[in-house]
């Protein structure tokens, strides 16, 4: 079905909401239902569109999706987050590109010197985190609009990461999320959340 820009301004139904936020879930296991490849890259083309400053896009993602790259994984994840690792089908690599600014002039054409605020390495790190993250929201927003679960997870030894999968790149390791169809396996209790009054003010 074609987009219908005119239902630009209407909400999503309540069921769709559910999928994304309400009744979403941090998965702790997985069924071993596989990721089709083809889904993995709808789940990169849904992703990139979402706005980075200058539209700068710095992350990247590395997809382990065999048992051999998933053995060289599990290693460098924390003693807690290694089981749930291995049991998903696809873990996920969220890393940013130190290089970003060498895309500039593909992404920001209409600024030919955009490439040149951010010629200094050390100062690219901010915005290279600061934006991938914030991809990285995207990502899992995306994963769950397709039928997929994720478990988002910082405990793992990044430069280890760095130095098994990605010592010729210039991409960094920010952190791994797990990604397939989940199960209640280890499910916790959704936790509490800020109420409107205390993480919002209205000016």
């Amino acid at each position: 079905m074609a987009y219908d820009p005119a239902t630009r301004d209407v909400a999503l139904d309540d069921n769709a909401l559910a999928q994304l936020f309400t009744e979403a879930r941090t998965r702790n296991a997985f069924s071993d239902r596989p990721v089709a490849p083809e889904l993995l890259r709808k789940l990169y083309d849904l992703t990139k569109f979402g706005p980075t400053a200058a539209n700068s896009t710095p992350a990247r993602f590395l997809f382990i999706t065999s048992p051999e790259a998933k053995a060289r994984l599990s290693p460098f994840m924390s003693e807690a987050n290694r089981p749930k690792t291995l049991s998903a089908p696809v873990n996920v690599v969220v890393a940013f590109d130190n290089d970003f600014h060498e895309h500039m002039p593909l992404l920001f054409p209409h600024n030919p010197g955009a490439k040149d605020w951010f010629g200094d390495a050390e100062a690219r790190k901010t915005p290279g985190v600061l934006n991938s993250s914030l991809q990285a929201g995207y990502f899992m927003i995306a994963a769950r609009a397709l039928g997929l679960d994720v478990g988002p997870m910082i405990g793992f030894d990044a430069a280890g990461v760095k130095t098994e999968f990605l010592a010729d790149s210039s991409w960094i390791p920010s952190f791994v999320i797990n990604l397939g169809y989940g199960t209640d396996e280890n499910l916790f209790p959704r936790s509490p959340r800020l109420d409107f009054e205390t993480a919002v003010q209205v000016l």
